[in-house]
């Protein structure tokens, strides 16, 4: 299980155990989570669970792949730590890991 940290545009923090191997997004859904819709289930289809990590895990998460970027060119105000929740696999070393809502999604 690693701890992972939700802040959501109207300033309410949420932090949820999530197992091993699911996803950020995946975790997000499981605990009811708002503003992370995941209208694709996972599928990078949308980016509908886009999120911004802190930038202090950048380093620690997997790089983006082109399909995420191209995804993430239609998501709501993405930034340079924009990441699509669903492809970001949970692991020990994401204990602790803080990701931000943006005020919409897709």
């Amino acid at each position: 299980m690693a701890k992972i940290t939700y802040h959501t545009h109207n300033n309410k923090t949420y932090t949820v155990d999530v197992q091993k191997g699911l996803t950020v997004m995946e975790g997000a859904v499981q605990n009811d989570i708002p503003g992370i819709d995941a209208d694709c289930g996972g599928g990078m289809a949308c980016a509908t669970c886009h999120v911004y990590v802190k930038e202090e895990w950048l380093d620690k998460i997997p790089a983006k792949e082109d399909g995420e970027e191209d995804m993430l060119d239609m998501a709501f105000e993405p930034k340079n730590n924009s990441r699509l929740s669903c492809q970001i696999s949970v692991s020990d070393e994401l204990d602790g890991l803080i990701v931000s809502i943006p005020s919409k999604q897709g």
